[in-house]
């Protein structure tokens, strides 16, 4: 009897041996070429996810989409006057500028000018032209809005826009702007703005000592406009 218990240990021995072989060969095996279990189904792989675009920046234009109207549009008009060829008048009550070209006419852009208290007129020249200009917003604009920045470096989300031209000794500027829905309006603090295109498109045309005429809100720059546009 005890013969047969040692041989049965033996086997047994001899078994759990076997199988201890067989899943080392199993685990070799599986490492070289992955077994498949349902050869029928097709492995799931799982890939990263696409890396997500960056959302437009508000900076670039927080206009989006926006169209200009037809009549703010840039474009060539007729305009008789007396003044030379490279002078901006400025049509503060139809929200025009206008840069005159010589025999009879002027190259037109629509602007957006003083809200109620903040228009003005006279005679001013461009003392200096800036591309995306900084914006320090000087004490009088300070005194009525204590929130804004005390500078701010040029790009595109600075409200001076791609460029400005800087009128005589005072604190207003014909510049650009991110918002082009506000072309035609009165909403600025005296400034007077332009479409960013349009106003890349204006300081390419005109030099420091361009003479800039703006004309009071009672007083229109073309007085038979539909003729003339």
């Amino acid at each position: 009897m005890f013969k047969s218990a040692k041989l049965n240990a033996r086997l047994v021995a001899a078994a759990v041996g076997a199988l201890t072989m067989g899943a080392f060969a199993f685990t070799s095996s599986a490492a070289a070429a992955p077994f498949t279990l349902f050869p029928f189904a097709a492995p799931q792989i799982q890939s990263a996810p696409p890396p997500s675009q960056l959302a437009p920046s508000d900076d670039e234009d927080a206009g989006g989409s926006f169209a200009l109207p037809a009549r703010l549009k840039r474009q060539v008009v007729n305009y008789p006057t007396r003044e030379a060829p490279g002078t901006i008048i400025i049509d503060t009550p139809n929200t025009y500028l206008y840069l005159i070209l010589g025999n009879g006419q002027a190259m037109r852009y629509g602007i957006g000018v003083g809200r109620d208290g903040f228009t003005w007129s006279g005679t001013q020249h461009i003392v200096k032209k800036a591309e995306w200009p900084d914006w320090t917003p000087p004490p009088e604009m300070i005194a009525r809005q204590p929130y804004l920045p005390r500078h701010m470096t040029g790009g595109r989300g600075n409200p001076l826009g791609a460029r400005a031209m800087y009128l005589g000794g005072t604190i207003y500027r014909i510049h650009g702007t991110n918002a082009p829905q506000t072309i035609g309006t009165r909403v600025s603090s005296g400034c007077l703005r332009l479409v960013n295109e349009d106003v890349i498109d204006l300081y390419s045309r005109v030099h420091v000592g361009t003479k800039v005429i703006v004309l009071p809100m009672d007083r229109r720059a073309d007085n038979s406009s539909e003729k003339r546009s």
